[in-house]
């Protein structure tokens, strides 16, 4: 009964923080928010006409600047609400505490941080997909579906021209890297972050079709020594000596697939992952790949052998292999490092706060699509043509977006700092819980 109370309470308090940072916020809000919408439309007409009359990948690499804009003005939006959030301010001024003042960095650090794991999450869950389905909508009502008009095409193998790609801008946020280091300036330190970001996203929207020809390409061999069609054989087996072993198998994964995955990926995933983003952008400390483990059960459990494993090794052979990987990719893991760490300071509040916040974003979900469609509806039907229903849509999605995307970005600030006094309390009770079972053990 108690645990219901409590849930009861935090979603109150959490409904209300929201509302009043998105009213004191809001302005400031919609301005991040259009910014980056303006960059991101004026990238996809510039990627379209660049793909038409000088080169597709130019177009490419200007429309991925605008999706980085988009990304750029979400931190800006998070950070906007740093100022109207007194029990983050509180725990930012006790050095106890694993957080930081945000508004003493820089936006080139807060995205150096942040931008990575960003491009993460928007390719999970599908946004970074909206935002390619976004650009071949356009292409199309602009350029047609005639020859020569396609953009962006990675079907095919066409996915292997984007290759080069890659392998250019791992060399040069390397060296850029270099230079920042022996030199530090934003410009530099804006390109560093500009190419890591496009090489990522790059990378995560080509590994699909890169997997799924590869897969092809496995099956088409002729001395493939193990069936493809293991499974079919391995069903008819079962089924002659009549165990359904396989049938049940296959009902499981349905139902796991179909129907829990998706409300779990939506509905728990999504709004933890964006609360463990925000916790970054507010300034939970960064650390070191050794910090990840420090301090949690799995360090206690290897004890000495993860002291063992962080030296240096003594072969020389050895330690240049070791370095091997760090020649291009050095520096992009501890980019995430901070995100995963952030993920600590959320298990440490309990899965009643948690589940409060699941529930809350669900509801946030469940009223965006409902007013998105709303407004379509409204709108109507004017005019004939693709352009006309492409414009209305624009419109509705434009409008629902500036009130809904406005409400999610306080929800989550709203979160992050009812999530820092809900661990505030949570330390306490434990801290006294043990003075306690001290003091009652302590013989008189």
């Amino acid at each position: 009964m108690r645990t219901i109370v409590e849930g009861f309470r935090e979603m109150v308090h959490l409904i209300a923080d929201t509302f009043r940072l998105w009213w004191r916020n809001l302005l400031p809000l919609i301005t991040w928010y259009l910014a980056g919408y303006v960059g991101f439309r004026a990238s996809i007409n510039g990627a379209i006409w660049l793909s038409e009359h000088q080169h597709s990948s130019l177009g490419v690499g200007l429309f991925s600047t605008g999706v980085l804009i988009q990304i750029a003005a979400t931190v800006g939006m998070i950070r906007t609400c740093a100022t109207s959030l007194y029990r983050w301010r509180d725990a930012a001024s006790n050095k106890a505490e694993e957080t930081s003042d945000p508004t003493q960095q820089g936006l080139m650090e807060l995205l150096a941080v942040t931008l990575l794991p960003l491009v993460a999450v928007w390719s999970a869950w599908g946004f970074l997909d909206a935002r390619v389905h976004e650009l071949t909508v356009s292409n199309i009502v602009q350029r047609g579906i005639g020859g020569g008009a396609s953009f962006f095409e990675l079907n095919n193998g066409g996915w292997k021209s984007y290759l080069p790609a890659i392998l250019i801008l791992l060399i040069l946020r390397r060296a850029l890297e270099g230079i920042d280091d022996r030199w530090p300036n934003r410009p530099v330190k804006f390109a560093q972050v500009w190419a890591e970001a496009f090489f990522l996203l790059i990378t995560v929207v080509v590994t699909p079709y890169a997997v799924g020809d590869a897969k092809n390409w496995i099956q088409d061999r002729n001395v493939w020594y193990v069936s493809v069609n293991w499974w079919s054989g391995l069903k008819d087996f079962f089924a002659g000596i009549h165990v359904p072993i396989p049938a049940g198998i296959e009902f499981l994964w349905g139902v796991f697939w179909e129907s829990l995955w998706p409300l779990f990926k939506l509905g728990v995933a999504e709004p933890l992952t964006w609360l463990a983003i925000t916790t970054v952008v507010f300034g939970h400390r960064v650390l070191t790949s050794s910090g990840v483990l420090r301090g949690t059960r799995i360090e206690k459990r290897l004890g000495s052998r993860v002291a063992v494993t962080e030296e240096a090794p003594k072969n020389r052979l050895v330690a240049l292999t070791n370095q091997a990987p760090n020649l291009l990719l050095g520096g992009l893991r501890e980019k995430f490092y901070p995100t995963l760490t952030a993920f600590r300071l959320l298990v440490r509040v309990g899965p009643v706060f948690l589940g409060v916040v699941c529930m809350v974003y669900t509801c946030w979900l469940l009223a965006n699509e409902w007013g998105f469609n709303l407004l379509v509806r409204a709108i109507g039907i004017h005019g004939v043509g693709t352009d006309w229903g492409l414009m209305n849509h624009e419109i509705a999605a434009l409008v629902t977006d500036v009130i809904f995307e406005t409400l999610r970005i306080s929800l989550l600030a709203a979160a992050f700092d009812l999530c820092i006094s809900v661990g505030a309390e949570r330390r306490a009770e434990a801290a006294a819980a043990k003075d306690q079972a001290e003091t009652e053990s302590t013989p008189a």
